[in-house]
C-alpha cells in the first residue's frame, strides 16, 4: 500500500521568487543577445543609422518593461491625464 504524505502551506502561494529569477536571470541574458545581434546584423554590414533605430526600440521597449516591472504605472498614467484634465 502507498502511503500519501499531505503537505500544509503555511503561506499564500506567490510568484514573487519567480519574478525576481527572470529579472535577474533571463532579462540580462534576453538584452545580450539583442545586443549582440543588433551588432552582428547591423554592424557588420555598415547601416549604423538602422542599428541606432533597432536601439532606440529596445530603449523604449526596455522602458515598457520598466514600467511594468515597477508598478508605477498608474501613477504615470494618473500624471498623463492630469495634463489634460487642468
Amino acid at each position: 500500500m502507498i502511503a500519501l504524505t499531505v503537505v500544509a502551506q503555511g503561506a499564500e502561494l506567490d510568484t514573487h521568487n519567480l519574478r525576481a529569477w527572470i529579472l535577474d536571470n533571463i532579462l540580462p541574458l534576453l538584452l545580450l543577445a539583442v545586443a549582440v545581434l543588433l551588432l552582428w546584423l547591423g554592424g557588420g554590414k555598415g547601416d549604423n543609422a538602422g542599428v541606432m533605430r533597432r536601439v532606440a526600440g529596445v530603449i523604449i521597449a526596455l522602458g515598457v518593461i520598466g514600467l511594468a516591472v515597477s508598478g508605477t504605472g498608474t501613477d504615470l498614467g494618473k500624471w498623463i491625464a492630469h495634463l489634460f484634465s487642468a
